[in-house]
């Protein structure tokens, strides 16, 4: 579904995409996705030492407003946010806040933590505070644990894993950030201020996500006025990893098309 965008043939440079992680990830995570979107300016947004659910909102709104006024020359392109994981709910407030002229949401939600009546659409609370409480005492099975979710068993066999960043590696999150993105992924409810998003989103979900179900996804796409939504069939929870390319082009087509339309309303 994902490849009936035809290639790339623009100009350069046509805005700044913004790029928000998932928790306990660094942005070079999106680096292949970056390198096949060479026609955009790209900012990224770091969590990995915020101490608060307060913290994370602020070093968002900080690098949205960054990224916007980065422009070396003439009037500032369209700002794109592209949020995969835990990175959809501050990225979904930025929007609301009239802060983004797009959006692209990888495996997002508008509220992960849900009654287990709705586990279709995120994850109980007592999971939640489970990995909190483990985490002091235990964080490499905590992160271990996570990270084992993310992939489908023939994802695990392609070797999709190998593309994450190792465990405790330069760019590793302190344990109070990952406490904070907890506490957001626990705290947070998003799904009020949808109606009030007004800029065009692309939704790109595994079908096979554990950690943020399908059933989010398309919850998200009834919800913002105008979002596009493409399974990404057989993906888990990074079903970017080893499809950048058809990633990038289907992110790439799709914001073709709003170009196209907004030319033409103007006409």
């Amino acid at each position: 579904m994902l490849n009936r965008y035809s290639s790339y043939t623009g100009p350069k440079k046509r805005g700044t995409v913004l790029w928000l992680p998932g928790w306990g990830m660094p942005g070079t995570i999106f680096d292949g996705l970056r390198a096949r979107l060479p026609e955009f300016r790209h900012a990224a947004a770091d969590f990995s030492r915020a101490e608060s659910l307060e913290a994370i909102f602020a070093a968002a709104a900080k690098a949205a407003a960054k990224a916007h006024a980065a422009e070396p020359e003439g009037p500032p392109g369209p700002l794109l946010i592209a949020a995969w994981s835990m990175g959809g709910l501050p990225a979904l407030r930025l929007a609301a806040a009239g802060m983004a002229d797009g959006l692209l949401l990888i495996a997002s939600t508008g509220r992960f933590a849900r009654p287990r009546a709705e586990r279709d659409k995120g994850w109980p609370d007592a999971v939640i505070r489970q990995m909190q409480r483990r985490l002091e005492s235990d964080r490499a099975a905590v992160e271990s644990q996570f990270r084992e979710a993310m992939f489908t068993e023939e994802e695990w066999a392609a070797g999709c894993q190998n593309g994450l960043p190792p465990l405790g590696g330069p760019e590793a999150w302190t344990t109070p950030a990952l406490l904070a993105g907890l506490q957001l992924l626990q705290d947070e409810n998003t799904l009020p201020l949808l109606p009030a998003v007004r800029c065009p989103s692309l939704i790109m979900h595994g079908t096979l996500d554990r950690i943020c179900p399908y059933g989010a996804a398309e919850e998200l796409a009834a919800l913002l006025p105008g979002a596009r939504l493409l399974p990404m069939e057989g993906a888990g929870h990074v079903p970017f990893l080893l499809r950048e390319a058809e990633a990038a082009e289907a992110f790439r087509g799709w914001w073709d098309e709003r170009q196209t339309e907004s030319h033409t309303q103007t006409v």
